[in-house]
């Protein structure tokens, strides 16, 4: 068990133990102020796979949930890819497993899966392509069939849909438990206590709630929108932990989060994890051979499609 450290230390040791082991740190948006603070890239879940796939390093630590440095491992088989927190999984992800979505494409024969990222590698290999929050629309228009399997999160699905109508979604009805806290009450509340700001929310969101929004995005683009907007205040329906990061980078502006938006497992990364996982190279991700291969297939042609 690592020893507490002063929090300017233990960063220092962090530094040092990256150096030694050619690591890099990819941290996901909805992280702890202090994990986000000793991020090489911080970022959602497209921009982090991007840069695993990109990256020199030969240790990836990923600072997020399970099924995001799984991605990471079946785009570098060849890197050592760490946990901090093996613990920290993702709901959504376990909603739908390899054998549900055999026997679902069953039913459908001959349309394409279109898997979000939110899934484990076991799903990614039985998909035809992968994506995220801040590409599914620009993933769903690349394919020439008109119907679309979309699994497992049917709240994206459907915002996906409205944004491509002339094709037909066939939906899993798994859901992000953190996204679907979020109702039309709470966006009025936060409205009528901030009435100036923009609402923005994720598209994990209930459509009741992404119809009020002035704008729908993942929180890579949340970041972009704060940062171009000249708007000086933002309601921001999505996990808390993003608030850190704009109103790092934006301290002329606001950013109000909503009443306990949080999801637990995106916090239970801290950066004493960090430093013992550095420190004894724990917790090694591994995905099995096969099963990375056909996975990797559909996260390739994602990155492709971006």
């Amino acid at each position: 068990m690592t020893t507490a450290v002063e929090p300017q230390t233990l960063t220092q040791c962090i530094e040092q133990l990256k150096r030694e082991r050619n690591a890099i740190l990819l941290v996901h948006n909805y992280q702890l102020p202090e994990v986000q603070d000793l991020a090489d890239y911080l970022g959602d879940s497209l921009g982090l796979s991007q840069q695993a796939a990109a990256t020199n390093a030969d240790v990836i630590v990923f600072c997020g949930v399970h099924f995001m440095a799984q991605t990471a491992k079946i785009i570098c088989p060849d890197k050592l890819v760490l946990m901090p927190d093996p613990h920290a999984g993702c709901p959504m992800a376990d909603m739908i497993d390899a054998q549900s979505l055999v026997e679902f494409k069953a039913e459908h024969p001959g349309v394409p899966v279109v898997t979000y990222v939110n899934s484990t590698a076991e799903v990614k290999a039985e998909s035809d392509i992968c994506c995220t929050s801040a590409n599914a629309v620009k993933v769903v228009r690349s394919l020439d069939s008109d119907r679309i399997i979309f699994v497992p999160d049917h709240f994206l699905g459907q915002w996906t849909q409205s944004q491509v109508p002339e094709k037909q979604f066939i939906l899993w009805g798994g859901f992000c438990p953190t996204h679907a806290k979020i109702t039309p009450a709470m966006v009025n509340e936060a409205r009528a206590e901030h009435p100036d700001a923009l609402f923005i929310c994720h598209p994990e969101c209930r459509p009741e709630v992404t119809a009020m929004a002035d704008a729908v995005l993942s929180t890579g683009g949340m970041v972009r929108l704060a940062r171009e907007s000249d708007a000086r205040e933002f309601i921001i329906g999505t996990e808390e932990g993003i608030c850190y990061r704009l109103k790092k980078e934006n301290p002329e502006k606001e950013f109000y989060p909503l009443v306990d938006v949080l999801c637990p497992n995106m916090k239970k990364t801290t950066a004493e994890k960090v430093l013992a996982s550095l420190e004894h190279m724990q917790y090694e991700i591994d995905v099995e051979r096969e099963i990375a291969r056909r996975a990797r297939g559909a996260v390739e042609r994602m990155l492709d499609v971006s």
